[in-house]
């Protein structure tokens, strides 16, 4: 074992073959399983990295079940907002982080994880916009994507109010921001 260790690729320098990553990703393999399955294999074939990834990685995936994900929604509760203003709400801060949660292939895995162990969501009570942008900014430092919604006035709340904040990531990082927070 420690001679295989010993010649194990450097996975940190090497690049991929793009042919066979786009490939693996037709597959519907994630794409940093799919990179790390092209370096494993040397970049030797699909195939090769396919059969790596099914065999090897998948059960290494299944020992990262307790990795779970959430996605939560911060209300505004000094808005004066009624309970189908603040289920709109929601919704529009579901739908904005998701549209967000595309524009980055590390988001749409983790999208993808999140979806695929229950899709847990979260709704909890914020002081005021400032505290969204409070709780935004610690979010975004700690690289959890996030989605702030700015309301058009329409209705209940003047316009440019600002009346959920969402935010996704790994359970445990995501209560680094909300953890003290209050369910709505």
């Amino acid at each position: 074992m420690e001679q295989s260790e010993q010649t194990a690729p450097d996975l940190g320098t090497q690049e991929v073959n793009p042919v066979y990553l786009q490939q693996l990703r037709e597959l519907d393999i994630p794409e940093e399983a799919a990179k790390q399955a092209l370096l494993h294999t040397r970049n030797v074939s699909a195939e090769e990295a396919a059969m790596y990834y099914f065999n090897k990685l998948e059960n290494e995936e299944e020992g990262d079940e307790d990795l779970s994900f959430k996605m939560v929604f911060v209300v505004n509760m000094e808005l004066s907002m009624g309970v189908g203003k603040v289920a709109a709400q929601v919704g529009h801060a579901a739908v904005g982080l998701y549209q967000a949660l595309q524009e980055k292939n590390s988001w749409r895995e983790m999208a993808w994880k999140w979806d695929q162990a229950g899709a847990k969501k979260v709704v909890l009570q914020g002081s005021n916009m400032a505290h969204l942008l409070e709780l935004q900014a610690l979010a975004m430092s700690l690289s959890l994507p996030t989605y702030l919604v700015q309301d058009a006035g329409r209705t209940q709340v003047e316009s440019g109010s600002r009346t959920v904040l969402a935010v996704i990531g790994e359970e445990e990082v995501v209560n680094n921001v909300t953890g003290n927070l209050k369910l709505l």
